[in-house]
């Protein structure tokens, strides 16, 4: 199911449905439709263009990443039985650093959880993320970098069998208990689908977003106004993030 839920998902990213639209255009030209086939072959190119537009791009993520505020004070906190990072992305190389085997987005998380436990001190730091395949799971690769970032083996917890967030929410409750608060670190417009899934099982989350990308320095620059992929893969995360919400949803509805 959660393989379904990513494969629908990209489908439906800006240049997978441009490329349908395409398609389905010269369809239309083909049984002489020219009127509808040719406004399909004009619409693909400029739904690109705009999901590769800054301030289309930003205009969605804000949206997602404003829900909750950063976590800049932890120290203030008290009953935090745990500090939970969920899991993104990581390439098992021995050849290579621990940091040049984790993606941009894990290195992020796992750093802002490293923070907040150094600020809680005696909270445990509970990394989270299994794997679809034969690779390591996510979780080895957040433990062997928190050891290299100079967390303790005793205040190390790993979950490495979830694949996605809602059986992190659900693998959480059966580590840490029914009621029980802990902080959730994740990427800012991941966090309100995490919140509601953490909610949703019985947990008290207080949430932690890190890797912020809506309204980032360079938006005076002649860049920023011009499509480009970078902007792009914003709209994407986006539409991901939405399409998640959608389904959560949908799920709860039909349960």
């Amino acid at each position: 199911m959660s393989t379904l839920k990513t494969l629908v998902g990209l489908l439906f990213m800006p240049v997978p449905l441009a490329l349908g639209v395409m398609l389905l255009g010269l369809v239309f030209l083909l049984l002489r439709r020219r009127l509808v086939g040719t406004g399909m072959l004009v619409m693909a190119p400029l739904l690109v263009g705009l999901a590769s537009w800054g301030p289309v791009a930003d205009s969605l993520l804000h949206r997602l990443e404003r829900a909750h505020p950063p976590l800049l004070d932890a120290s203030g906190l008290e009953d935090v039985q745990a500090i939970v990072v969920l899991g993104s992305g990581y390439y098992a190389n021995e050849r290579l650093p621990i940091t040049s085997q984790m993606t941009d987005t894990s290195l992020v998380r796992l750093a802002e959880g490293v923070r907040l436990y150094r600020q809680l001190q005696d909270v445990p730091l509970l990394v989270a993320g299994g794997s679809r395949d034969d690779a390591p799971p996510i979780a080895d690769g957040y433990v062997r970098a928190a050891r290299a970032l100079g967390v303790p083996e005793d205040d190390l917890l790993q979950m490495d069998w979830p694949v996605d967030t809602a059986e992190e929410a659900y693998g959480t409750v059966e580590m840490m208990g029914e009621g029980a608060t802990v902080i959730v670190v994740t990427s800012a417009s991941h966090m309100r689908r995490s919140i509601r899934h953490f909610q949703h099982v019985g947990l008290n989350p207080i949430p932690a977003p890190t890797r912020h990308k809506a309204g980032m320095p360079g938006e005076a620059s002649v860049a920023y106004w011009i499509p480009g992929s970078i902007h792009l893969r914003k709209t994407e995360r986006a539409l991901y993030e939405y399409m998640g919400l959608i389904a959560y949803r949908l799920d709860h509805r039909w349960r």
